[in-house]
């Protein structure tokens, strides 16, 4: 005799609905990872200049943190599904304006007005679809359908620079850029076909800005709020802006090393990146358990030591191996650092403030980024790639120290998440 299956109990590979999210969601970070190499590559094809590759860097991350200002009001205002498709559709005819310019020859401007523009929708989409998770399961599978995701994501960041580094070497970064822009639209036709859950929105506690309009800063600022009062969401968000100030430049720096100092080719570099990110599948994997053993404090202070000891050790090494090694020791390390504070801000966040908290903690978090990439990036054609990642990885130990004198030592354990919760529901009611 059989029985029905209940749809709680039924493996996510068979919901349907969530297994389209999930390969628009692959063919979308496929795309991100062709954009990471293809980008840099063309510009250094181009220039022969790695200050030129920072700034391109610097002025797209202020199109992201521009963006991320306004995204969250943006995702929780209106239909997630559809600002995502439309973020897919931007970028798939942006990026696939540069190969038809570079037909002409090399279009320099024309990557400074392209990839900002796509820097601002992807982050747009990037927070959509962290809240879209919420309104595509039920409660008791967040957890397992955000795992699935990262794992995919970590994925496509080893496939992906494999492949686009062939591409560029084989067909020039141009061909790279081509297939980034199809992904896009691949992703669009995939997400149309996804049916999100409609949120509730009852403007009960907390429920601040959710039942009246507010104008945009205002609603951006009820998250900012939020991050502020928090404590541990707090000193993450102030240290992990520093982070981001060392470390935002940090691709452009590798690949310069790897062709200017180490005699690399395209190739070498999209192999580089490549079987790096395998370290971004191990920190992906290690996340859950490392936090249930040590507890959110310890887990996230010893990611960002081992990201400082990686990048000491690629200052002081010589050979390929020795760098693919070290970036992928610092890619576990960034990967296991951020599951966890993306982890913790979904628990502690309510459900109609979390697009907001999401954009106000990355507009911040990022703030910094365009000028550490700018200052990495001129550092390195000033002084050399040995005395900049001593720098930044001196800088990121300093960061895990102070980590141990902030609220965040002591975070992480589920008393503390409920504890955090209830705290913040008597601060909402008490205003």
């Amino acid at each position: 005799m059989s029985f029905p299956v209940d749809p709680v109990d039924r493996p996510l590979w068979r919901d349907r609905n969530f297994g389209t999210y999930w390969l628009a969601q692959s063919l979308s970070a496929v795309g991100d990872s062709f954009a990471y190499i293809a980008m840099p590559l063309l510009v250094l094809h181009a220039t022969g200049s790695v200050a030129q590759m920072g700034l391109l860097t610097a002025v797209a991350g202020v199109a992201s943190v521009g963006a991320g200002v306004f995204g969250g009001v943006l995702v929780d205002r209106y239909d997630r599904r559809t600002l995502m498709i439309a973020a897919d559709l931007a970028r798939l005819v942006l990026y696939g304006l540069v190969p038809l310019a570079w037909l002409a020859g090399p279009q320099v401007w024309l990557i400074f007005v392209v990839l900002p523009i796509c820097e601002a929708a992807g982050m747009l989409f990037q927070v959509a679809a962290v809240t879209a998770v919420r309104n595509l399961v039920d409660r008791d599978r967040i957890t397992e359908a955000n795992g699935r995701l990262q794992a995919t994501y970590a994925a496509a960041a080893v496939g992906g620079p494999l492949l686009a580094g062939v591409v560029s070497a084989r067909f020039g970064p141009t061909a790279a850029i081509a297939i980034n822009a199809a992904s896009f639209a691949l992703s669009a036709a995939g997400l149309w076909l996804v049916r999100l859950r409609q949120p509730a929105r009852d403007g009960t506690a907390l429920g601040e800005g959710v039942s009246r309009r507010e104008r945009p800063l205002a609603e951006f600022l009820a998250g900012a709020r939020f991050l502020w009062r928090q404590p541990v969401l707090r000193s993450l968000t102030v240290l992990l802006s520093v982070f981001i100030f060392l470390t935002f430049g940090f691709t452009d720096v590798l690949i310069y090393h790897v062709k200017h100092d180490l005699g690399g080719s395209d190739g070498t570099v999209g192999t580089v990146l490549g079987l790096a990110a395998l370290g971004t599948i191990a920190g992906a994997l290690l996340a859950a358990p490392l936090r249930r053993r040590r507890g959110f404090g310890v887990t996230w202070v010893g990611a960002i030591s081992l990201c400082g000891l990686a990048l000491v050790g690629i200052g002081v090494a010589g050979t390929v191996p020795a760098v693919t090694v070290l970036t992928a020791v610092y890619l576990c390390g960034v990967s296991v650092g951020g599951i966890c504070s993306m982890s913790l801000r979904q628990e502690i966040t309510p459900d109609h403030l979390l697009g907001r908290v999401t954009s106000a903690f990355w507009s911040t978090h990022y703030s910094l980024g365009p000028a550490g990439a700018a200052a990495l990036t001129w550092a390195t054609s000033r002084f050399g790639v040995t005395p900049v990642a001593l720098v930044a990885g001196g800088g990121c130990l300093l960061i895990a120290i102070a980590g141990l004198f902030t609220p965040i030592r002591g975070a992480g354990s589920e008393g503390a998440v409920q504890q955090a919760r209830v705290a913040v529901t008597a601060g909402a009611r008490r205003r």
